[in-house]
């Protein structure tokens, strides 16, 4: 598994997930949700709305999945971060987690993920970058895993705090 540490839009990563910080909902309104609709289509918040409208909205922590419409991606993983202050850290992992875990049911080798609930959340980015490092340490089947973030301070405090934590990763 080789970490790539990445500034950008995650709209334009080629991987084959996306991983989408989302609402119990699943209503991509703001945000990476709002950018991911608007890039890959309607058809994303169809789907969306199906899957809530069969299974219920999603606690905090879990996860669905769609496809990615016009994306570069196959996937789409919905995760539902916890709120900040509200909803423990351990829900922070959760989300993670089990991003990564649908990623290897989908059998798929590669996966992008934001700093989930550091948005409208309000999760520090010291907090979720400290989570997805120990989440990252864990073993995964996949052959890259790429944490994408946005703003050029996202992107320095993610790459501080995995050195400090230890993970091992290319930026770029």
């Amino acid at each position: 598994m080789i970490v790539y540490l990445t500034k950008g839009d995650i709209t334009e990563i080629e991987a084959d997930v996306i991983v989408n910080a989302a609402n119990s909902f699943l209503e991509h309104g703001g945000g990476v949700a709002y950018a991911i609709v608007r890039k890959g289509g309607k058809e994303i918040q169809e789907e969306s709305r199906e899957y809530v409208r069969k299974h219920g909205p999603l606690k905090t922590g879990e996860v669905a999945v769609t496809s990615a419409g016009k994306l570069k991606a196959k996937y789409i993983i919905h995760a539902v971060g916890p709120r900040y202050g509200i909803e423990g850290e351990e829900k922070l992992e959760e989300a993670i987690r089990n991003s990564l875990r649908k990623a290897e049911e989908l059998k798929v080798k590669s996966i992008a993920l934001p700093a989930i609930s550091t948005g409208i959340y309000g999760y520090p980015y010291e907090v979720c970058a400290r989570k997805m490092a120990k989440v990252l340490k864990e073993n995964w089947n996949l052959d890259k895993i790429i944490v994408c973030l946005y703003a050029n301070y996202a992107y320095d405090v993610f790459k501080r705090i995995f050195k400090e934590e230890g993970i091992n990763f290319i930026e770029g």
